[in-house]
């Protein structure tokens, strides 16, 4: 099996809803993905000859993913009041609604499915919410 791995960092403001704790309440990360691919063999013609994938596209696929998220506000989808999101928009916020409660685990996932979306052969997704925790996707 060959795999290749690259990562890409991205700040973000989130809080989990229904949860009792500290993070219950508003608070940031600086979130860390780390991707693997895998190939059982290497292509075998043009400009990708013997490799999984080029660096500089696997690259550029992570990186806009986690640019996408940078610099805003993950939010759940109804979590908050419809009232709420409209004031944080008026004042000029970037929210980025999502489907799913915003935890580590669920991003992991949410990079992975993307990545796959886009026909890359994703092994494995860490999702990394501090320097000491961090979660795993892979099928």
């Amino acid at each position: 099996m060959y795999c290749l791995q690259t990562e890409a960092a991205f700040d973000s403001a989130h809080f989990l809803t229904d949860y009792y704790g500290k993070c219950e309440n508003l608070h940031g990360h600086r979130w860390r993905v780390v991707v693997t691919i895998a190939q059982e063999s290497l292509q075998t013609e043009g400009t990708m000859k013997d490799m999984v994938l080029d660096f500089g596209v696997f690259k550029k696929a992570v990186r806009a993913l986690a640019d996408s998220l940078d610099h805003t506000f993950l939010v759940e989808e109804g979590s908050l009041k419809e009232a709420t999101v409209a004031a944080l928009e008026d004042e000029g916020f970037s929210l980025t609604i999502l489907p799913f409660r915003t935890t580590a685990e669920n991003l992991a996932r949410w990079f992975f499915d993307q990545l796959v979306a886009q026909g890359l052969p994703v092994l494995e997704v860490e999702c990394d919410e501090t320097p000491n925790n961090r979660a795993f996707y892979r099928e």
